[in-house]
């Protein structure tokens, strides 16, 4: 099986994780979230806004590194899908917060995703620059680079763990914030993947991702600092 085939199974191992993760919080543990986060209108407009920020994204950053054609990229993705979402709300003239749903399906997806990256190999072009660490992986090309799509996935996971644990445990703080704290989380990272991958950059060693992580960190961060009090419905209660 290729790499291509290969990752289209993760991408779809991906969804499939989000999704247990959102019933597991909504079926299992009884928690309440916004209605307005499962509307079709907001969810179109999610999903319209990821999908342009994917290619756009992706593409952009091929370019810009010397490289021709279409790509995607997970990070693109995020950032079209809070645009959109946010501009949505503007319009509809929605004050309520309402990405709580997505913090466990974000970093599960992302950590099950970047395994489809890895497996991929050099066609994917998320690998990391050379590296002389015994953990360094040769793609293809004779190179033992960082696998950085690893690094990534292991990072995410740890931030679902610790997610899940401070449901177990009712953290009400964490279950309201989750999505930011997976927001600025996975910007934070990201950046410093970013210095181990040998994309082209824009800023002095800054790349386009680059970029984007410190955006959605700026953005997680302005959302934390303005959250309102932590109050979390639980089915139960309003049963």
């Amino acid at each position: 099986m290729d790499g291509a085939a290969l990752h289209a199974i993760f991408d779809v191992a991906a969804w499939l994780a989000a999704g247990a993760a959102g019933w597991w919080l909504s079926r299992v543990q009884r928690l309440s979230f916004p209605k307005q986060s499962t509307a079709w209108p907001y969810v179109a407009a999610l999903l319209f806004g990821a999908g342009v920020g994917a290619y756009l994204f992706g593409t952009l950053n091929l370019w810009l590194s010397g490289l021709a054609g279409v790509a995607r990229s997970v990070e693109g993705a995020l950032a079209g899908g809070i645009v959109a979402v946010e501009l949505y709300k503007w319009r509809h003239g929605i004050s309520l917060r309402t990405g709580a749903r997505f913090a466990l399906p974000l970093a599960l997806g992302i950590a099950v995703g970047r395994i489809g990256c890895y497996v991929a190999g050099l066609d994917d072009f998320t690998y990391g620059t050379p590296t002389t660490l015994p953990w360094g992986h040769d793609f293809g090309d004779g190179l033992r680079r960082h696998p950085v799509q690893l690094y990534e996935s292991a990072a995410m996971a740890a931030f679902a763990a610790a997610y899940v644990a401070a449901v177990l445990r009712r953290n009400e703080t964490i279950i309201t914030n989750g999505f930011y704290l997976a927001l600025g989380f996975y910007g934070a990272q990201r950046f410093l993947w970013e210095f181990l991958k040998p994309y082209g950059p824009i800023v002095g060693p800054l790349t386009l991702f680059h970029l984007l992580s410190l955006g959605i960190v700026a953005y997680s961060a302005a959302m934390l600092a303005t959250a309102p009090p932590a109050k979390v419905m639980h089915e139960r209660a309003v049963a």
